[in-house]
């Protein structure tokens, strides 16, 4: 991984802890350990940036399956192209809840992998990103429960 992502996962994590009061990983080890074991987690964590048309900017293996994506695939990849068209409108309401209370949990909702295969995910946890001087960066999300439709 490179330096700049293991940053990113830090600021994924430190925001996770501090908006939820929970810890999304056993944290210990270093920077670059807390990194791989993100990774490897057996449930979804993915996240996109600030951009006009948001990109996704990280997803764990578990993330990069359920899309049906390469890396290089899924960090190109307008976050809004996890929905069908339809369900992008809900989806926007639900990052617009998120920016203004900083994280929302219990959220469910459909999405759709690269292939076109339908799922609904529950439970998810969505929570804004921030840099060290606080300023916006992008929206994390994670659940470890989904069914395919």
């Amino acid at each position: 991984m490179s330096p700049e992502l293991i940053v990113h996962i830090q600021r994924l994590l430190d925001a996770h802890l501090r908006l939820t009061g929970r810890e999304l990983i056993e944290r210990g080890g270093g920077p670059a350990e807390e990194a791989e074991r993100l990774h490897y987690a057996p449930f979804v964590v993915a996240s996109h940036g600030v951009e006009a048309d948001p990109i996704l900017n990280y997803g764990n293996l578990r993330a990069l399956a359920l899309w049906e994506m390469s890396w290089e695939r899924f960090t190109t990849t307008p976050s809004r192209e996890t929905a069908e068209a339809p369900r992008r409108e809900e989806r926007r309401r639900l990052l617009d809840a998120v920016h203004r209370h900083g994280h929302i949990d219990d959220y469910s909702g459909v999405r759709i992998s690269a292939t076109g295969r339908r799922f609904r995910i529950e439970r998810a946890t969505v929570w804004n990103l921030d840099d060290e001087a606080g300023e916006p960066i992008g929206q994390a999300a994670t659940f470890a429960r989904w069914h395919y439709l």
